[in-house]
């Protein structure tokens, strides 16, 4: 940068020599008039206005919009960070009307996938409350169908949903009479047969409330099924639970018909889904995670609205003695 005459260039913030701590008497030399003003009607003090303090004015309120602009990235952050360790304690204070009590397990899911791709939704369309894409299947005779071969084990539960394993598991068959299973990694049916695993009480319990609750429901549609834990447990892809074959997703029946996981919660047979719910929890359900539009509710402490779980309820069952 060149220098032009009469120009002056200061590194640093210096105070002008107006804004200097003055004596007494330097006070009054600043004010007292110039020569040049002899003779004229000019007040005894003429204001001179420096420009420091309308620059200093700027750059406060620079700062102080910086400071705004990095809050507002700062909390959604700081939420993220903190994840399912507040998540809960959330859901039960909401759950419970202001009684904020935090639940004694983990949050069933992980709010988002990641490196999937687009989501593959259902080729059928959703035709509206009340409409169907085709004709209803039609209830087939309990005494007519073929019951599906389940391989039964006495399994071992051990740690906790969250951290845990699974010892000689039962599995679920990908499909049956009263069931369809669903993969929630390709958003397609059956479900991966190693994904579908889970301690004997478990798999019992599902089977004998879907068989349940289509023999009371003449017109729904098979029961959308979806992970319970791999063969031994442990983490699982999608899930920070379901690790101990306790924990099972059930979609909701959907308006349609179609045997496939909701895309909308405007595709949910509520009635149908607030009956099975309640079948669960009959049948001896820990906790149900469901979604907070999906306006299911049940007995409190044992459903739970949670995040996340607008197409699906999250069912954990007890761990069975010994």
């Amino acid at each position: 940068m060149g220098w032009r005459r009469d120009e002056v260039w200061f590194d640093l913030d210096v105070l002008w020599f107006r804004e200097q701590p003055r004596s007494r008497f330097g006070a009054l030399s600043l004010e007292a008039p110039s020569f040049g003003t002899f003779g004229l009607d000019l007040p005894f003090s003429i204001p001179v206005a420096t420009g420091i303090e309308a620059s200093r004015a700027r750059r406060s309120a620079a700062q102080a919009a910086r400071r705004r602009r990095l809050a507002t990235r700062t909390v959604p952050a700081l939420a993220l960070v903190l994840g399912s360790s507040t998540m809960l304690p959330i859901a039960a204070f909401r759950h419970n009307g202001g009684s904020a009590r935090p639940l004694q397990e983990d949050p069933p899911s992980l709010s988002f996938r990641l490196g999937l791709g687009p989501l593959a939704f259902s080729e059928a369309p959703f035709l509206g409350e009340g409409a169907f894409a085709g004709k209803a299947p039609t209830r087939r005779l309990a005494s007519a169908s073929k019951p599906a071969e389940v391989a039964w084990r006495k399994a071992t539960s051990t740690g906790l949903p969250y951290s845990g394993h699974l010892v000689d598991g039962t599995q679920l068959p990908l499909a049956g009479p009263d069931w369809v299973t669903w993969n929630p990694v390709t958003d397609s049916v059956p479900n991966l047969p190693d994904r579908l695993y889970g301690n004997e009480h478990t798999i019992r319990a599902i089977l004998s409330v879907i068989e349940a609750y289509r023999d009371a429901h003449v017109d729904a549609a098979r029961v959308v099924v979806g992970d319970i834990s791999f063969r031994d447990g442990g983490t699982m892809d999608q899930h920070v639970s379901h690790q101990n074959g306790l924990d099972v997703d059930v979609y909701y029946p959907r308006l349609d018909r179609h045997e496939s996981a909701p895309i909308a919660t405007g595709q949910i047979d509520r009635r149908l889904s607030q009956d099975l719910l309640d079948r669960f929890v009959k049948a001896g359900a820990q906790i149900v995670f469901v979604g907070y539009s999906t306006g299911l509710h049940g007995r409190g402490g044992v459903v739970v609205p949670y995040p996340n779980h607008e197409n699906h309820m999250h069912v954990r069952f007890h761990a069975p003695a010994g």
